[in-house]
């Protein structure tokens, strides 16, 4: 098979960053169970949103994000079967392509840089399998499209869900 991952809140815990950032620039107490069912940025008062909808833009940002419980090990024994690509739409925020190798470097090193996909829209891709939290990216997709759960996506409806790495991991090794 042919499996594409998302990389921010897919394997990457940008969600969290932008509540670490967040609290430490204005002595906030943003916490992901207050933000569940919306982006961070909508959570904070009117004065603070474009800071925290620009934090991806920074340079930095995506170079100490937490790595998503059991994403290494799942994904370490699917590339023993198959072929799999990280797909991410970093030409949003053009800093993050070097920061976002590194990141894959450090964290995937057996996922190499042949097989990193650093894009903008997802339609083209073509495959069997599509890991994302993001519906617009899965709605195009002609495979299976799988949505990872994040905090911000717990209302969306209408995809095959997977909640964690683990459940991910027996969906697809069935």
């Amino acid at each position: 098979m042919v499996i594409f991952v998302d990389m921010d809140e897919v394997i990457a815990d940008t969600y969290g960053e932008h509540i670490k950032i967040y609290n430490a620039e204005f002595n906030g107490s943003l916490t992901t169970e207050k933000c569940s069912g919306t982006e961070v940025w909508k959570m904070v008062p009117e004065a603070h949103q474009e800071s925290v909808r620009k934090h991806a833009t920074r340079t930095g940002f995506f170079k100490e994000l937490k790595v998503i419980d059991h994403s290494q090990e799942v994904l370490l024994q699917l590339s023993k079967k198959h072929d799999v690509y990280i797909a991410s739409a970093a030409m949003q925020f053009p800093n993050s392509l070097e920061e976002k190798s590194d990141w894959l470097d450090e964290h995937f090193p057996f996922i190499p840089w042949q097989n990193r996909i650093l894009c903008g829209h997802k339609h083209i891709l073509k495959g069997d399998i599509l890991i994302d939290d993001r519906s617009y990216n899965l709605t195009n997709f002609d495979g299976r499209g799988i949505q990872f759960a994040s905090p911000h996506n717990v209302h969306t409806e209408g995809f095959e869900r997977a909640n964690s790495w683990l459940e991910l991991g027996e969906k697809l090794f069935e």
